[in-house]
């Protein structure tokens, strides 16, 4: 799948892993929060930050960062090749 002339991509820096939990957290959190507000609502703010980061972890490692790293080294790697 890889080819000979295309250049490696090494991991994400710090500030740029940074960026991309950011922008897999964020918005998760945000959808989360508004979808459900109402069920939500009557917990106290521990068990609801409880319930909320056990949705939205698995949901940004399994499924939102992986595809952020696709997309980062599709990007680094057309950059290194324009």
């Amino acid at each position: 799948m890889s080819d000979k002339n295309t250049p490696r991509v090494g991991p994400p820096t710090k500030h740029q892993l940074a960026l991309m939990i950011w922008l897999c957290v964020f918005p998760t959190l945000a959808l989360l929060n508004v979808t459900l507000a109402g069920w939500l609502s009557p917990m106290s703010t521990l068990l609801r930050t409880f319930v909320l980061a056990t949705i939205a972890v698995p949901i940004v490692i399994y499924g939102l960062m992986p595809q952020l790293h696709k997309i980062r080294v599709r990007v680094l790697s057309a950059r290194s090749t324009s």
